[in-house]
């Protein structure tokens, strides 16, 4: 969730963080600060408040900054967001200056035993009692050895945390440590960076390396040293960053979210790029599962939150339809704690854009230690998710900075029949002329994206109509009811309204109730070819809501003349195969969402509250 970065090197160090800073905007934030050398004292500024609060401070007075510094954006857990409890955080003598991402559990205990021995807190933060522990460490060490320092400080440390911490005396040195929390070394000439991401640095290297579990690294303008908490050399995996600084600005858009929608064609055929083999068949990158451990699997389960969890419960038709083996979708959130019934022969599908996701990663952790075996759907190169799974399939989305999920969640549909291919071809419930065949539906997927994105103009004008709605319903049968939960969170992330989605067999049962004069209820209708018996039952159902009053606004695909009498405002998709649908019938529920909170004046690229990363359960 927070924003990292840090510095060291020739340029001014007060540029280089603060523009990173403005690189990670995006992840949510509601707090800023930066702690740089000022003629050999510790400078620190913060700020509560967008990014702007600390430029017009530090402005109004500019520091004369060395080459090193650290800086952090805040999204509050412990302390409200304010000036105090923004970061950087200091020990008693101002001696370190702390950042810190995650959440440390034990602080409360270490806060009461610091206190004892006469420390003062300024603020409300657990990431204050690190400082404080690490300017103690190197008291009692009586040495400048930092790194030495963090190491102590980190096996006393109980949760999920980056820290990040310069120190006065030492001009040329940042460290860090990293425990379940994302971190990544940007390597650079004569200069190196660290990030919570790599968009921090982008400008200045693709050159990075992925920090594992447990590690600490000293980073210095001509050199990057990573140990283990003990002080023994670590491995590290280098790697490099295929897309560059452009790829993260807005490209003439007023808003990122407004870009990424518009990308989705190109992020669609990216994913599916590389996939068939000469020979026909196909190959999934970095698939380290054997075709003879996926022909053991006798139950699939997807966990993930979110759009994310939307996916997967789209990818269970896929899955079962094509394979014929149980699947079951769950919130990663609530998985481990319901005690769920694993074995060697159980295949975890864990599906998060970031590969950070908190709650999935330790939804994942849980399964393999049941002996689960795991695969990772992951838009991030080199995150902790993919890491720690036997097996991934990147989304190759690109970078996406819009809080609310767009491209990501097209890319992860497309992945998810990738899987459900790979799995009927390993298996043998699917020849190998039917594979190809859906191959070449999805190949045409994007260009069918691309139609929809010409046509959404009606979308945009409907959503400024209904801009002042309390509420909006959403209904959808089969593929069509993930769809209409994914349009429902869409509204509530970006417009702050209530919006509910519910399968439209179930509206008798309850949901009725709620249908009045003037509600706008949108329904995602079911193809007529493929499955005829359930669109028949919803062009019902949006009788039976029309006659009750409601505004019904259909997606339907192109032709179907069932729907129009019944229909206020019809929105008309391509026609395409049943499981490949919400490929397109999410575009204009995504442009609606979108355009409707425009209309209220929100910020669609940092919704309140929201962060694009969830690093913390």
């Amino acid at each position: 969730m927070c924003g990292i970065v840090g510095y060291v090197g020739p340029q001014p160090a007060l540029q280089v963080v603060v523009d990173g800073l403005a690189r990670l905007e995006y992840r949510g934030y509601d707090s800023a600060g930066i702690a740089v050398l000022s003629g050999g004292r510790l400078r620190t500024e913060k700020r509560a408040g967008k990014l702007a609060n600390l430029r017009a401070a530090l402005e109004a007075a500019p520091p004369e900054a060395d080459g090193i510094g650290i800086g952090h954006t805040r999204w509050a857990t412990h302390g409200a967001p304010t000036d105090v409890n923004a970061h950087p955080h200091v020990d008693g003598d101002r001696r370190v200056a702390v950042i810190h991402n995650g959440i440390i559990e034990n602080f409360a205990a270490l806060r009461v035993e610091l206190e004892e021995r006469g420390c003062k807190f300024t603020s409300e933060t657990d990431t204050e009692v690190a400082a404080h522990l690490l300017g103690e460490e190197l008291k009692d060490r009586g040495d400048h050895d930092l790194a030495a320092a963090m190491r102590g400080v980190c096996r006393r440390l109980e949760g999920a945390f980056t820290l990040v911490a310069m120190e006065a005396d030492n001009p040329d040195l940042v460290v860090a440590a990293r425990r379940n929390s994302p971190l990544v070394v940007g390597r650079g000439d004569g200069e190196n960076f660290l990030a919570s991401d790599v968009a921090a640095f982008i400008a200045h290297t693709r050159d990075a390396i992925e920090l594992g579990q447990d590690q600490v690294v000293e980073l210095r303008p001509d050199s990057v040293r990573v140990t283990d908490y003990d002080g023994r050399p670590a491995d590290v995996r280098e790697y490099h960053v295929d897309w560059d600084a452009s790829a993260a600005e807005k490209g003439g858009y007023d808003y990122f979210m407004l870009k990424e929608i518009v990308e989705q064609p190109r992020a669609l055929a990216d994913t599916l790029l590389g996939r068939v083999a000469a020979d026909g068949t196909l190959t999934l990158d970095e698939m380290r599962l054997t075709p003879a451990d996926l022909r053991e699997t006798s139950k699939i389960v997807i966990i993930a939150c979110g759009t994310s969890y939307h996916a997967g419960m789209i990818a269970k038709y896929a899955v079962e339809h094509w394979c014929r083996i149980p699947c079951e979708v769950e919130v990663a959130s609530e998985f481990r704690y319901r005690d769920p019934i694993l074995d060697r022969r159980t295949l975890v599908i864990a599906i998060s854009q970031s590969g950070e996701s908190m709650d999935t990663l330790m939804a994942v952790r849980y399964a393999r230690e049941q002996g689960a075996r795991v695969l990772a759907i992951c838009n991030v190169n080199g995150s902790t998710i993919p890491r720690e799974s036997d097996a991934v399939l990147y989304t190759h989305a690109g970078p996406e900075v819009g809080v609310a999920a767009t491209k990501t969640f097209l890319t992860q549909l497309a992945a998810c029949y990738l899987v459900g291919l790979y799995l009927a071809q390993v298996r043998g419930h699917k020849f190998g002329d039917e594979i190809n065949t859906v191959i070449g539906q999805l190949a045409h997927m994007p260009e069918q994206v691309e139609k929809v994105l010409d046509t959404v103009d009606p979308v945009r004008a409907l959503a400024r109509s209904l801009a002042d709605a309390d509420t909006v319903l959403f209904l959808g049968r089969h593929v069509g009811y993930p769809v209409a939960m994914e349009g429902a969170l869409k509204l509530k992330e970006l417009a702050y309204m209530h919006a509910e989605a519910f399968a439209a067999g179930e509206l008798k049962h309850g949901p009725i109730a709620l249908i009045e004069d003037g509600l706008p209820v949108v329904v995602v209708v079911p193809s007529r070819e493929g499955r005829g018996v359930l669109h028949d039952k919803i062009v019902s159902n949006i009788q039976e809501i029309r006659a009750r009053g409601a505004r019904t606004v259909v997606i339907a695909e192109e032709g179907d003349e069932a729907v129009r009498p019944f229909a206020d405002e019809l929105v008309e998709i391509p026609a395409v195969p049943t499981l490949l649908q919400p490929i397109v019938s999410t575009v204009p529920l995504q442009v609606f969402a979108c355009e409707l909170a425009l209309a209220k004046g929100n910020d669609v690229d940092q919704p309140r509250n929201l962060a694009k990363s969830v690093t913390v359960e």
